[in-house]
């Protein structure tokens, strides 16, 4: 505990250090875009999935083969490919002044309710690492299918400094 309260008076890079939290590999695009594009002061990344060397890491939908934990831990590596794509994009984590929104696609099964659970995953990471100061609200929905059989896709905008 002592370590997380240290790491929210840190950084967001310096958070990631004393947090264990390691990155994957930077994502790189599996079609006809880029994974980032700035507009002013905003960064607009591609959909994130929980895919890591251009491979998924969970297949299927949340509340039939997978679970609303397996959904949560898929949000949680869309997220850290989102902070992966965010460093190689920005340089620094640092650079972050606020998550502007947070959107989280869930490929379902007709009658799932637990949304919020799965969502939290990728919330709770960011959490960790940029602290409640900089979050954003989100908007989660529920969704037939997703790119690749994944059952999580992260929309992400955040506001930069500089």
């Amino acid at each position: 505990m002592v370590n997380q309260v240290k790491a929210l008076a840190a950084g967001a890079e310096r958070r990631l250090q004393e947090l264990g939290i390691v990155l994957p590999p930077q994502p790189t695009p599996l079609g006809a875009y880029v994974e980032a594009v700035r507009s002013g002061n905003l960064v607009f990344f591609s959909g994130m999935l929980p895919v890591i060397n251009r491979e998924p890491r969970y297949i299927g939908r949340v509340g039939g083969v997978l679970t609303a934990e397996d959904g949560r831990k898929a949000a949680e590596t869309a997220a850290l490919s989102a902070l992966a794509a965010a460093k190689d994009y920005l340089g620094s984590l640092d650079r972050v002044a606020k998550v502007v929104k947070l959107g989280v696609y869930i490929a379902t099964e007709g009658d799932f309710r637990d949304h919020p659970k799965v969502a939290d995953g990728a919330s709770q990471m960011l959490l960790q690492v940029f602290g409640e100061e900089k979050l954003s609200g989100r908007v989660v929905l529920g969704v037939a299918s997703l790119p690749l059989g994944v059952p999580v896709e992260l929309e992400l905008v955040l506001e930069v400094d500089g």
